[in-house]
């Protein structure tokens, strides 16, 4: 089994299925152990984590009987899954391989990604460890003191890993689609000096030096309304060479397509598709063929896993990308209508002229919906 915090706490079987975790305090002492894997969480703890100040009646009984909860919905999902729940003195621990949880594994990728020189390379395992998230960390549990630190915690990561990427990409001379996908981010982080730096570079070299020393000149005034501060040296700096046209803020010539880079939002899999060569293999040529493949069968069979892997292993052959857009729930209900929903899925371009046309092979997608009867898996 895999386990999820990178986003709202999820369960997943190997082959990609979701593992039911019923009952919001359930959850939530799965979460807890999550936070703390590897290490034995105390009964008290777990308590006051669980149910703050409004205790039950026998608090120890009740903690017992959520941690029966939980070892038996991982149970279901696996034989001798309860088993990864352990008593230990002070109370209960979650023995994992931290391979199985999507933090451990963005932590090692971004680690990965800090001892290579190379910027492709580490663009490229950024993007891998950012691929793992979800929406925000253990949204479900944002309210809950216990959580509120790893929170908070995680989100840093995320900023500063989104901060490494854009400056891997600035090296591989992908200013012009920076300067426009990182402008939102700049919006929600204003303060965020590294990343505003990387902004108004990204918005130098396309070409748009106003916007540049515009983005310097609003933080300078936030900063003094609302801290009495002003930037720090290091941006200075970089306003300063942009208001001189220093020679040195030109980084390496833009690619000359945007197929020099992989595009693609594919959620990273945490591990090997067992077991399915034969049908990756079929589906793959069938992609060659046909303009639209549709996937079908029972709920559970691994349809959307099988999906993942034959879009990941394609992504090469696509110049614009290979995006998932989900068509279903709340997704959908946002969005508005399906194309609402692929056009959100896809990064705006960064200049009007990236949204004509570019050469590509002909229009081929993969897809799937639910099973109806008759349906072969």
């Amino acid at each position: 089994m895999r386990f999820g915090v990178l986003g709202t706490l999820a369960v997943w079987m190997d082959d990609g299925r979701l593992v039911a975790v019923p009952e919001a305090k359930v959850r939530a002492l799965l979460a807890d152990l999550l936070l703390h894997l590897g290490r034995a969480v105390s009964a008290d703890r777990l308590i006051e984590d669980l149910w703050g100040g409004d205790l039950p009646v026998h608090p120890a009984n009740a903690l017992q009987s959520k941690v029966s909860r939980l070892r038996q919905a991982l149970e279901n999902a696996e034989p001798a899954g309860g088993e990864l729940v352990v008593s230990r003195s002070p109370g209960y621990l979650l023995q994992l391989d931290g391979e199985a949880v999507d933090e451990r594994r963005f932590a090692a990728l971004i680690e990965q990604a800090g001892a290579t020189k190379d910027p492709r390379d580490r663009a490229a395992l950024l993007a891998d460890a950012l691929a793992l998230w979800r929406g925000p960390p253990l949204a479900e549990f944002a309210d809950a003191t216990f959580a509120q630190a790893a929170i908070a915690r995680l989100e840093e990561q995320r900023l500063v890993a989104l901060e490494e990427q854009a400056e891997a990409r600035l090296a591989l001379g992908e200013h012009s689609l920076l300067a426009g996908e990182i402008g939102e981010l700049v919006a929600r982080h204003p303060l965020r000096e590294r990343l505003r730096a990387a902004h108004m570079l990204a918005l130098y070299r396309a070409g748009r030096q106003a916007e540049a020393v515009n983005s310097y000149l609003e933080l300078r005034s936030r900063l003094a309304d609302d801290l009495g501060l002003d930037p720090g040296p290091g941006l200075a700096a970089l306003y300063q060479a942009i208001l001189e046209h220093a020679p040195g803020l030109q980084g390496v010539p833009a690619p000359a397509t945007l197929a020099a880079r992989r595009r693609t939002n594919l959620p990273a899999m945490l591990t090997d598709m067992v077991g399915r060569t034969a049908a990756v293999a079929e589906l793959g040529a069938l992609l060659n063929e046909r303009r639209l493949v549709t996937l079908t069968g029972p709920g559970g069979v691994g349809k959307t896993r099988l999906a993942l892997e034959v879009a990941a292993q394609s992504a090469g052959a696509f110049p614009d990308g290979v995006w998932l857009v989900e068509l279903a729930g709340p997704s959908l209900a946002g969005a508005g209508t399906p194309a609402d929903a692929v056009m959100a899925s896809r990064p705006r371009p960064a200049h009007p002229c990236q949204a004509g046309y570019r050469p590509r092979r002909p229009g081929r997608r993969a897809g799937r919906r639910p099973a109806e009867p008759g349906d072969i898996p």
